[in-house]
């Protein structure tokens, strides 16, 4: 992955630059070693490649295990460019799923590795910042990363969800804010002490992006009465 990283990042970053000129605010902010998380907003597919050509580090992300997969041509291209991008496959769900991506992500900070997540789960399609899952804090908290949040405004104007290619002409501006130590909320085995730091890395989000706080988690409708009732009871949204 390093040589495919390392080209994706040669090529990729100086074009889209040129293409959008994206209007970047707190590079200075982002520690040059060292592990850390990238905690975003989600308005768009293009947020993870907007990270990527902003920071002025490697980043690393996770991705649909689905990208990487298959044996046609377009399947081999959307593979290299994933790769390319700094994206590691994952299998999304509940359970099992959810801490074998968690613990993914522990090994990349474990190795002083950047990565960056997504707090609110998955792209919010109507604009508002979601409440934040717990995960994000989890991992900060197990092992003592700073957390630096990153407000994108303009990625749903390039590429709204369900369009299939990039818009040219709208500007993106990525704002990196100051590191996070949540580490002060407690230790990561405490639910409330997830809760808190969540709350501060999503106030944080909120003060770079500007959006609308919509109060409730970004979910997908329930599909059956065991889900209605699953999301209706109160839990932990990792």
């Amino acid at each position: 992955m390093g040589f495919a990283y390392a080209l994706g990042r040669f090529l990729l970053t100086p074009l889209a630059r040129v293409l959008y000129r994206p209007h970047i605010i707190g590079r200075e902010n982002v520690p040059r070693t060292g592990a850390m998380i990238f905690a975003s907003n989600h308005l768009s597919f293009i947020d993870s490649i907007a990270i990527p050509v902003a920071a002025p580090r490697n980043v690393r992300f996770l991705a649909k295990a689905t990208y990487f997969e298959g044996k046609g041509l377009g399947n081999r291209l959307s593979a290299t460019f994933f790769t390319a991008m700094g994206a590691s496959p994952v299998r999304r769900g509940a359970g099992q799923a959810a801490l074998e991506a968690l613990d993914q992500q522990k090994q990349l900070l474990e190795q002083g590795e950047a990565i960056a997540l997504y707090p609110e789960g998955t792209r919010s399609l109507d604009g508002r910042l979601y409440k934040g899952r717990t995960g994000v804090a989890f991992l900060a908290l197990q092992t003592g990363a700073p957390v630096i949040p990153v407000g994108l405004t303009g990625t749903d104007k390039i590429m709204p969800v369900g369009a299939r290619m990039p818009r040219l002409k709208p500007r993106v501006t990525i704002r990196f804010g100051e590191p996070l130590d949540v580490t002060a909320h407690g230790p990561a085995t405490s639910g409330r002490a997830r809760r808190l730091a969540t709350d501060e890395i999503i106030e944080a989000i909120h003060r770079l992006s500007g959006q609308e706080l919509a109060h409730a988690y970004n979910e997908v409708p329930a599909q059956t009465p065991i889900e209605r009732i699953r999301q209706a009871l109160p839990h932990e949204r990792r």
